[in-house]
């Protein structure tokens, strides 16, 4: 779709100019300075631009391969419609004042976006930086400098973003194969970059800086192919939310802005950095080396102290501590002083040659149980930096494991910092930034390697559901709770035994029916923490019981909460045994339904003890969602206690997601609790709520 615009023979920059400071003599000047295809300057006031000659408009000249667009806003609609009508068909809009701005812009833009879908023009921006391909030597942006060439393709939605990186990669040597600023996306978009970088055959690595995403589901598609192909690592800002107040299900009270996103990036394979630093990190290590083919990681080092750090760091990040074979030991204390550490990590000591890190590092690497190395060195008196960093570079890229390397010191590491960046090897200057680049690694390994089988589809009845949502619709209400359990039963989900009552007399006899101990709840659908207005009364053991509990309810809840209106209780036969857990769903606006699973009751939004995952989702989605939490173990059976039936919390789940998906008009659903009792003997529900959108 883009590879046009990437591999563009000719150029014509609309607003070209020979001021210095202006936007269109930089563009010009970095397309001179570089690139070997033709130059169309395009400025109705000079015959020439830098030596060029220019035109009045690109009607004068024709269509080219790439048009890119400088001048002030309010005159780029009709210099689109030009470049249009000439055939052209990729554009850069590089100009600023569009719907950044305020309504005028916004209008502008829209004007922009019609005449691109009329004559069917590939749009990059507008209020952007432009794009950069190093293979065709073509800076289309206002950047000085062309990236180095390399295989990293990097979209950013920050033009400020695109800046830093390139003056940090070029400090660090660090080669890109293309670039694009997305500006405000109004064509070309994060989907359409994913799309193009993975097949592009110079980017081993697909990288990105965003603030947003246009369409959450198809994103997500794309990145499911990338990441089979590439490693795909994206920093995503904005991460916090001050919440809603119109949310008021357990799960919306949760779900930050940022829930659904690392829920996404998680379910398509894509790794998620949090720092600049440590994309270009991930980025850089993914290119240069081989993916480990375990996480049992050996660390080499000078210095006792960061080794333990490193172990810990190592342990911390889900990684493990290599055990070395007898013979790798061996073979270590035969060369090694008798006071250096031969386990993992090995200690060479502070008066380590280049050599004996060498022969370290060469005998670890042919350890079969160790699948990557941390070499970590320090500067000590009598420390060879630059020396040691030759040695390893020989050893390390000679074979078919990953060997990171973090030269921890300031000034006396300066030496060893340029002989990697002239090897393209990256030094991290901190050994938990190493580890966290191998678990990128390990990371990519896993993501690799994995499947994506399509949901299950269940037989239910939709039309009943249907029937449900209609007559809520008819009554005015958008809040069903416990008496639109028949919701569940279409969708195969079991619920525990109800009444559903209005008046004393009603539930009393109700009661006789069900038989006892009962349980109590109030309907309505202004309440929706029940427990928090006394609004569920346990253990009635007889209609006295229920008597009094049904008045208490009536009379004290309406001075707690005035404006609700109470439509009755419901009876439930008393469930004991079991564990609590909950499963929720919300309406994302980016990602559509989000669902959550975790630790339920009352106790959920104390703990917090959740893991969101995007609907539609398969058996591996959902086995990730449960052994995420941080008490799964108390599901799999822990000091004694039976494993709880965790194929029943699975197959509600993945019901779950098909009901959601095929009544888009929900907003939130909930069943909390859903009671799991142990292995093999199922889970009921208890509760449910379900808001429909307005």
């Amino acid at each position: 779709m883009l590879n046009h615009m990437f591999n563009a023979k000719s150029v014509a920059i609309i607003g070209a100019s020979e001021t210095k400071g202006k936007i269109g003599n930089d563009l010009m000047i970095s397309l001179l300075n570089y690139y070997k295809g033709k130059i169309i300057p395009i400025n109705n006031h000079r015959e020439e631009v830098l030596g060029i000659q220019a035109y009045k408009s690109i009607k004068d000249y024709g269509p080219v391969d790439l048009a890119v667009v400088v001048i002030p806003s309010p005159f780029v609609p009709a210099a689109v419609r030009e470049v249009g009508e000439t055939g052209t068909k990729n554009l850069v809009v590089i100009s600023a004042g569009f719907k950044e701005t305020d309504e005028v812009g916004a209008e502008l833009e829209k004007q922009l976006v019609d005449i691109c879908k009329e004559f069917d023009i590939k749009l990059v921006g507008p209020n952007c930086l432009g794009i950069m391909n190093t293979y065709n030597d073509m800076n289309a942006s206002f950047s000085s400098d062309i990236a180095k060439k390399g295989h990293i393709a990097f979209m950013t939605q920050s033009g400020a973003i695109f800046a830093a990186i390139l003056d940090y990669a070029d400090k660090k040597n660090i080669g890109f194969s293309r670039i694009v600023s997305l500006g405000n996306k109004a064509g070309i978009n994060e989907t359409d970059c994913l799309t193009n970088f993975m097949d592009d055959d110079n980017t081993s690595v697909i990288a990105g800086y965003l603030e947003g995403i246009v369409d959450g589901p198809a994103f997500m598609e794309a990145s499911k192919l990338a990441s089979k192909k590439k490693p795909v690592v994206i920093i995503k800002s904005g991460t916090t939310s001050k919440g809603s107040e119109a949310i008021s299900s357990h799960t919306g009270t949760i779900a930050g802005s940022d829930s659904a996103y690392d829920a996404a990036f998680k379910q398509c394979g894509i790794l998620r950095a949090t720092s600049l630093e440590e994309i270009m990190d991930y980025s850089r290590t993914l290119a240069l080396f081989p993916l480990p083919k375990g996480k049992r990681i050996a660390i080499i080092t000078n210095a006792g102290g960061p080794g333990i750090m490193t172990t810990d760091s190592i342990i911390n990040h889900d990684l493990e501590i290599a055990q070395f074979t007898d013979a790798t030991k061996a073979k270590l204390s035969e060369f090694l002083p008798d006071t250096a550490n031969v386990n993992n990590p090995v200690d060479v000591l502070g008066d380590a040659s280049p050599e004996r890190f060498g022969f370290a590092l060469d005998t670890v690497l042919q350890d079969p149980n160790v699948d990557g190395v941390i070499y970590l060195v320090t500067p000590q008196s009598v420390t060879d930096p630059e020396g040691t960093a030759k040695v390893a570079i020989d050893h390390a890229k000679s074979c078919n494991k990953p060997v990171l390397f973090s030269f921890f010191g300031g000034t006396r590491c300066e030496e060893a910092e340029v002989v990697l960046n002239e090897a393209k090897v990256p030094n991290y200057l901190y050994p938990k930034a190493a580890v966290v680049s191998m678990k990128a690694l390990y990371d990519y390994t896993i993501i690799k390697a994995r499947e994506y089988p399509e949901p299950p589809v269940f037989d239910v009845d939709k039309e009943a559901v249907k029937n449900i949502i209609e007559n809520a619709r008819k009554r005015g209400t958008n809040t069903l709770g416990l008496e639109s359990f028949d919701i569940l039963k279409a969708y195969g989900i079991p619920a525990v035994g109800t009444a559903i009552s209005k008046t004393l007399k009603e539930t009393v006899d109700a009661a006789e029916e069900i038989g006892y101990p009962l349980v109590m709840k109030i309907i309505s659908p202004q309440i929706s923490h029940k427990s928090d207005v006394g609004g569920i009364k346990l253990n009635l053991n007889n209609a006295e019981d229920v008597k009094d509990a049904y008045e208490d309810m009536m009379a004290k809840i309406p001075e707690k909460v005035p404006n609700a209106v109470l439509e009755g209780v419901q009876l439930q036969r008393m469930v004991s045994g079991g564990k609590e857990v909950i499963i929720g769903m919300i309406q994302d606006p980016t990602f559509g339904p989000t669902l959550m699973f975790g630790l339920g009751g009352i106790y959920v939004e104390i703990l917090k003890d959740v893991k969101f995952a995007i609907a539609p989702v398969n058996e591996n989605d959902v086995a990730s969602m449960i052994s995420g939490i941080r008490t799964h173990k108390l599901l799999e059976g822990s000091r004694g206690s039976a494993p709880a039936d965790i194929a029943a919390i699975k197959d509600i789940i993945l019901r779950v997601s098909q009901l959601v998906l095929d009544f888009p008009e929900i907003s939130e659903f909930e069943i909390n609790p859903l009671i799991v009792f142990d292995e093999g003997e199922g889970a009921l529900a208890v509760d449910m709520r379900l808001i429909l959108k307005e």
